[in-house]
């Protein structure tokens, strides 16, 4: 059976259920690396559409978006610009500072977006790693650091001591909530003057198409930073990661360390493909340079019981000693 082809940065759980001819809904993804122990925005989202979904966003909602999210960051409400999702973000900021620099492998969009590659450029870096998740470690410096997985890592919002730097965000990854969209800029506390770029929070905003994040997200985002407890889904995290790990290397695999609600699996050419046929996503990784390898999303125990039937599956259907 053909299935579809991998998407770049994963997500393509319903293609490949259109290609096994099932519905979406039996497919578990662990492409996207979600937070697995999310709360159901439903209600929320329910509560504000009636209110949103026949206006533009106004001043007040991106306003109210702003002060939110820059409360639980800890920052100045001046410094923080909401954008539709990490991928706005990351392409603003890129477009913005034209040069920069990646070390793969490393997340692909960095470079997509960016006109020059530098190495003396502002580095851009994302923390905890993707794809490997680990951690920065102390005292390295980047221009750029992409948190969006850092508080389902850590259990804070973000790191300290990046006044310089800035910061990226998405709660896409943090809520599970990627049809809505929310991501966010920390521009640094000089407002962009030692990149080159002062008064970059401005700059921002005018590259920023208009209406760029819907109002149905803005009036959602107070309450869903309400239902947000990152210091108990970090926890849950790390366990359910261990439990993971236990996994993979039951059936053969050894992951690479990693700190966050994901792990890269090295020798593991053919998994996806394999794992596709048994209605489980995993994320490719020929988009980093490694084609070899696998990135596998933390998973709640419901879905860390149906990888291992599936791994289980390919065992039986791949004796031991043959290719992998």
């Amino acid at each position: 059976m053909s299935l579809a082809v991998p998407g770049e940065h994963g997500g393509d759980a319903r293609l490949v259920a259109s290609s096994l001819g099932v519905d979406a809904a039996s497919v578990l993804d662990l492409s996207v690396s979600l937070n697995p122990f999310a709360p159901d925005l439903a209600p929320v989202v329910a509560h504000h559409l009636a209110s949103t979904i026949g206006r533009y966003p106004d001043r007040l909602d991106l306003d109210r978006g702003r002060a939110g999210l820059a409360v639980v960051l800890g920052v100045d409400p001046a410094r923080v610009l909401v954008t539709n999702g990490g991928a706005e973000a990351i392409a603003l900021v890129a477009a913005e500072l034209e040069r920069g620099w990646v070390e793969g492998p490393e997340f692909s969009l960095y470079a997509r977006h960016l006109a020059t590659l530098e190495a003396s450029a502002p580095r851009f870096r994302s923390d905890p790693h993707n794809p490997s998740g680990r951690l920065a470690a102390h005292g390295e410096r980047a221009g750029v650091w992409d948190e969006a997985f850092y508080p389902l890592s850590t259990g804070r919002w973000s790191a300290p001591g990046r006044s310089g730097s800035v910061v990226l965000g998405s709660l896409t990854k943090v809520l599970a909530c990627p049809g809505l969209r929310i991501g966010y800029v920390v521009v640094p506390a000089d407002d962009g003057a030692a990149l080159g770029r002062p008064g970059l929070v401005a700059r921002l905003e005018r590259r920023q198409p208009a209406w760029s994040v819907s109002p149905l997200a803005l009036a959602c985002l107070p309450e869903f930073l309400e239902l947000a407890d990152v210091t108990d889904w970090a926890a849950r995290i790390a366990a359910a990661r261990r439990d993971l790990v236990s996994v993979l290397r039951a059936h053969g695999y050894e992951p690479s360390p990693s700190d966050a609600n994901f792990v890269l699996v090295p020798g593991a050419a053919g998994l996806r493909s394999d794992l596709a046929r048994e209605q489980v996503v995993v994320r490719d990784c020929a988009s980093f340079g490694l084609a070899d390898h696998v990135r596998i999303a933390v998973p709640d125990e419901r879905g860390l019981e149906r990888l291992d039937r599936a791994l289980a599956t390919r065992a039986v259907d791949r004796p031991v000693g043959s290719a992998r």
